[in-house]
């Protein structure tokens, strides 16, 4: 899901490092300034010590010494850095989780906007290397129901299987390419799991999202269910083909995949079996909700600020989960708002301007893809799944709370009567499956696993002992 409904989180983020500046500066940032062609790698590590904040900066490229600074200060969203023996001066400005600035040596000067995390390599340890011992071939299919828009995709075929079962993988939330590729942190988790499952003789097919990359059509303003289309479009054209077995087709969806593929096997088009990586089992409102306090208490922010976050997210999604009109949502909501700010003391009403959390908070009704998702309980799907399911969960996954939504998918498959389900939870892992400390999204960039062999491992089992 990546991240389940990463922008969210971006938002939140951004609304509280108005407000909690010291933990939102700390940390490690990096960039690049371009130097006669060349890129040049930078990172600042930034601490605070009582009411003092503290750095060092360093270039990778050069050496491996970390160098202090003389004076670092951050006020009213102002970052400066200062190294006197290098002549070094960086002045930047805290937007949206992201430092834009200058980087200024000797009045040599480079624009160097900085993000969270440390350099990363430009490979992972699990990115595939050619050649593959596989075939692996670029391949384009339409979606009739959407206008004929063309997607375009890789499918991979074992060279030692006639008629392999294959698999959909279907991404997490926001705009993916076919590699689920999280730039960020320089992680392609369905490259991985795409080469892993092949090795194993399980046939793939991935593909660049609507309006991504290669693929055509438009992102913006699509749901759960445009989306859920395009998987649909990806069975028919897998069906017309003869090197794979048009019966033992299935699905794997991550985070927002995982509420996708459901709703496609509840229709019964071809789908022989499913598996859920880190999907949702309860409405979208819970799922943000719980997501964004989680996530919260990772960053070390106060319990007050969580609640108090929380409560005016809650006030928003109710309207959406209530009303249907969009003007109404906003009346409703800021009404809400209004009475519950009231009750607040006067420095949280000062750092909670109403105008802002109107700025902020209303993006959510104004979008049609998060209204479907606040709305829809992944129930009336599930419930009607009848070919097998694997459901899995990392226990440190901070996103799609585990203990929240995995013991609901299990309640629900069974009851409606599913013979053939396995649910499980694996052991520190987060929600991109990565053997993780805390779980928290900044540790994507600086782990160097992009998926754990142990949870590749019970998917590809889990698949070929059923096919």
């Amino acid at each position: 899901m990546m991240s389940l409904v990463k922008w969210i989180i971006g938002l939140l983020i951004a609304f509280l490092s108005q407000i909690i500046n010291a933990q939102e500066i700390t940390g490690i940032w990096n960039g690049a300034i371009k130097v006669q062609g060349t890129e040049l790698p930078m990172v600042f590590k930034i601490k605070k010590e009582g009411d003092v904040y503290v750095s060092t900066l360093k270039s990778p490229k050069q050496s491996d010494q970390e160098i202090p600074a003389d004076k670092t200060t951050f006020v009213d969203q102002k970052l400066i850095i200062e190294a006197s023996a290098f002549k070094v001066v960086y002045e930047g400005v805290l937007e949206n989780q992201e430092i834009k600035g200058v980087f200024d040596q000797a009045g040599n000067k480079f624009p160097l906007d900085l993000k969270k995390g440390d350099v990363v390599a430009k490979d992972r340890p699990q990115d595939p290397k050619k050649p593959y011992p596989y075939r692996s071939v670029d391949v384009i299919f339409k979606n009739i129901e959407a206008g004929g828009i063309k997607l375009a995709g890789t499918l991979t075929l074992p060279k030692d299987k006639k008629k392999p079962p294959v698999v959909v993988l279907i991404s997490g939330s926001g705009p993916q390419n076919r590699n689920e590729e999280i730039k960020a942190a320089n992680h392609r988790p369905f490259l991985v799991l795409s080469d892993f499952l092949t090795r194993q003789g399980i046939a793939v097919l991935r593909y660049d999202e609507r309006g991504v990359a290669k693929s055509e059509g438009v992102f913006k303003g699509a749901t759960s269910v445009d989306f859920a289309s395009d998987v649909e479009a990806a069975i028919r054209f897998l069906r017309t083909r003869d090197d794979v077995d048009v019966n033992k087709i299935g699905l794997v969806g991550h985070s927002e995949g995982g509420f996708i593929a459901p709703m496609v096997a509840s229709k019964n088009i071809g789908v022989s079996f499913v598996v859920l990586l880190a999907g949702t089992g309860v409405d979208g409102k819970d799922v943000l909700l719980s997501q964004m306090k989680l996530s919260a208490e990772l960053e070390g922010i106060s319990p007050e600020i969580i609640q108090i976050n929380n409560k005016f997210t809650e006030i928003v999604l109710t309207s959406i989960q209530k009303e249907k009109d969009i003007e109404v949502m906003k009346a409703l909501s800021r009404e809400k708002m209004t009475a519950y700010h009231n009750t607040l003391g006067d420095s949280m009403k000062n750092a909670y301007p109403l105008a802002m959390l109107e700025q902020q908070l209303f993006e959510f009704i104004k979008d049609p893809w998060m209204r479907y998702f606040v709305r829809t309980d992944p129930k009336q799907f599930l419930s009607n799944v009848k070919t097998p399911i694997l459901a899995i969960n990392g226990s440190k996954d901070c996103q799609v709370i585990t203990g929240l939504n995995l013991s609901r998918i299990e309640a629900i498959l069974k009851k409606s009567g599913n013979k053939d389900v396995t649910i499980h939870e694996i052991e520190g892992l987060n929600h991109l499956f990565q053997t993780a400390k805390t779980g928290s999204e900044s540790e994507y960039p600086n782990i160097e696993e992009t998926f754990a062999p142990e949870a590749m491992k019970m998917i590809s089992e889990w698949i070929l002992k059923r096919f």
